[in-house]
């Protein structure tokens, strides 16, 4: 109630102050354009401070005039342009008393020429081009005839905050945003930010102030925290995409002066966003280098990496995730009416999957959402299907996501090969347990990750049993091709790796990383530079898959492909072997649904033919589709007429003894 009742006295005292002062300068004008003795300078500046007495007694705050003056340095002849330029706006004779005052009826707007004549204390540099009132575009210069005979004009900007109207620039409207976070840091980024905001208050720094770089692969965090640290400076915080920086030198120059304007007027910190700015694009980082070498005050930088910056001097922080512990008190805050039907999830939840306080809080909107009242549910699995939701987004654009629908039954391998594969859910299941109950965890940090080496011919069910287990364990499958990931430029590929395991680590998904040969091989022995850098490839890319939080799968056609010194890094290694005529019989029993019709079709006979379970589900399924045409149950002559375009497509021919019997 007092706040609003304070605001409106300033806006009331701050028109009073505005119009006394223009009046001081409208009559100043008069006078010299009726060739009467203007006032002495003594004279105004007694009747300016008699007004600002007046009209802000009992306000503390000083006038808007006051402060762009002291913002800007103003002396009182340029503040006096400045009004001069202001009265156009605020009295319509005063066009006609310009042009009275200039003896010519075609000059009906302000000049320095006026000024000069008119205004007390004048000097002729006022409206040179590195003076306030040019150089911070307070008012602008139109063509004329000669420099001191030119309009002169107030910005938009600066009248209506002369008024007291707080607006953004319309020519930053777009390029520049004014960011608030809503919720608050957990204590880990509170300390942060608390560290981040001593160094631009340190005393020796106060006249290069130094960029502060936030680095980290997740956003909300990064500006929540940058938020946090202006809100503690008193500043307001502006966020900027880096992609808006113009290369044009011109252009530049109207961003730089605009931006350093606005952050003055509006006592501001402005946020260069680079969290999707590609370091290799030499044009681009050029061009922020340049723009961050010549804006002045108070600038942030997110970014995924560090990006080198020699201009300015640089303080960068990594910002991670909040701690678990964090997060399961950001877990039990939201749901705390949940509280009696969580039974131990939210550490399950937390173990799974590493998310950010925002992505917490969504996850806890879209579950609550989910939850019937009155209904009895499986509140930890609605919980755990949120979290992966909100974690989806930021892989889907760099893999492939394979639903999986795949169980243990469509699985048929031999009894080593299955059990290991349990062996791996096992692991998967357990890491709450073992990891963070039983102490593992802070025991060593290394090595926590679950990494597979799946090798096999194509078809044998290296895809299904991944599939497989994402099923079991209720977590996305992402397949990724690392024949598409290799780069041959340098750093390339490690930068796309990067992108996959950050992006990853959120949910803690399953990953496929297929056609390792692309990047393994026996690579140990180093001839080259070549050599060398696949070696530092390899070497990227199992060190993330012994840190991911998850399970991570690499395929290859030949085991024997693999370097040793690599597969010793692996945790498993499941060879999947061509199916023999017992399990490929197996696998003809189980590859038809139970709701499809079939007739007298026989798996020992069909068992002959001498392919592996991905042609059989081809051939099965190509079957189904000439039978449901025909409207008649799957037969063994559709199968027959299925194999036969299987077998073309690989180039082979069917044999007596593989159809032998069959119709």
């Amino acid at each position: 109630m007092n706040t609003t009742k304070i605001n409106h006295n300033w806006d009331e005292a701050n028109e009073c102050y505005l119009l006394t002062a223009l009046a001081i300068v409208r009559g100043a004008i008069e006078k010299f354009a009726q060739k009467t003795q203007p006032s002495d300078f003594l004279e105004q500046e007694q009747m300016r401070q008699q007004a600002s007495q007046t009209a802000m007694a009992g306000i503390s705050a000083p006038s808007a005039l006051e402060q762009i003056s002291e913002l800007f340095g103003l002396t009182s002849f340029e503040r006096d342009i400045l009004l001069m330029c202001a009265c156009m706006e605020f009295y319509g004779d005063f066009a006609a008393i310009c042009a009275l005052a200039q003896g010519d009826p075609q000059r009906v707007y302000p000049t320095l020429s006026l000024a000069l004549a008119a205004l007390p204390n004048p000097h002729w540099d006022a409206i040179a081009p590195d003076a306030k009132l040019r150089h911070w575009r307070l008012i602008e210069l139109g063509e004329g005839r000669a420099l001191t005979l030119s309009p002169l004009r107030i910005d938009e900007r600066i009248l209506h905050y002369l008024i007291g109207r707080q607006y953004i620039d319309e020519r930053l409207a777009g390029i520049v945003k004014p960011l608030s976070v809503t919720g608050e840091l957990v204590p880990s980024q509170q300390q942060l930010a608390q560290r981040i905001a001593a160094i631009w208050i340190h005393p020796s720094l106060a006249e290069k102030l130094p960029i502060l770089q936030l680095n980290g692969v997740e956003p909300s965090s990064k500006r929540a925290i940058a938020a946090k640290v202006c809100k503690m400076l008193g500043m307001t915080l502006h966020i900027m995409a880096v992609q808006v920086v113009p290369s044009a030198p011109a252009e530049m120059e109207t961003l730089l002066r605009l931006w350093e304007r606005e952050s003055i007027l509006s006592s501001s910190a402005l946020l260069l966003d680079c969290d999707k700015i590609d370091i290799t694009d030499l044009a681009r980082t050029h061009a922020i280098g340049r723009f961050l070498e010549r804006v002045s005050g108070f600038v942030l930088i997110t970014s995924r990496e560090r990006i080198p910056i020699q201009q300015r001097p640089l303080v960068s922080f990594d910002i991670n995730k909040p701690t678990s512990e964090e997060q399961v008190i950001l877990w039990q805050s939201s749901l705390a009416d949940l509280e009696p039907q969580l039974n131990g999830q939210v550490k399950k939840l937390v173990t799974q999957f590493n998310l950010s306080p925002n992505t917490i809080r969504a996850a806890c909107a879209e579950a609550l959402g989910q939850l019937t009242r009155g209904k009895e549910q499986d509140v930890g699995q609605i919980l755990w299907d949120a979290c992966r939701m909100q974690a989806r987004p930021h892989l889907d654009e760099l893999a492939q996501r394979i639903p999986p629908a795949a169980t243990w039954e469509d699985l048929v391998l031999p009894p080593a090969q299955a059990e290991m594969l349990q062996e791996i859910a096992a692991h998967l299941r357990q890491r709450a347990t073992v990891y963070q109950t039983w102490g593992f965890a802070a025991k060593n940090t290394r090595g926590l990750g679950i990494s597979a080496l799946f090798a096999g011919g194509s078809g044998t069910g290296k895809t299904l049993a991944a599939e497989v287990l994402a099923n079991e364990l209720h977590l996305d499958l992402y397949r990724i091709d690392l024949s598409s990931v290799v780069s041959k430029y340098i750093g390339e590929t490690e930068k796309n790796l990067r992108r996959v395991f950050d992006a990853a680590e959120e949910g803690g998904v399953i990953l496929l990383f297929d056609e390792a040969d692309a990047l393994f091989g026996k690579r140990s022995e180093v001839k080259d530079s070549h050599d060398r850098h696949a070696n530092i490839e390899v070497s990227y890319l199992l060190q993330r898959m012994e840190s991911y939080p998850g399970l991570a799968i690499m395929t290859t056609n030949l085991k024997s492909s693999i370097d040793t010194a690599f597969q010793r890094r692996i945790r498993f290694a499941v060879q999947f072997p061509f199916p023999d005529a017992t399990q490929r019989a197996e696998i003809w029993r189980r590859v038809y649904p139970e709701n499809t019709p079939t007739h007298d079709l026989d798996a020992k006979k069909l068992a002959q033919l001498s392919v592996s379970g991905g042609n059989i589900r081809n051939i099965a399924l190509n079957a189904a589709f000439l039978a449901a045409d025909a409207d008649e149950p799957v037969q063994m002559k559709h199968l027959l007429r299925a194999a036969r375009t299987e077998y073309a497509k690989l180039e082979k021919s069917l044999t007596e003894a593989e159809i032998g019997g069959w119709v």
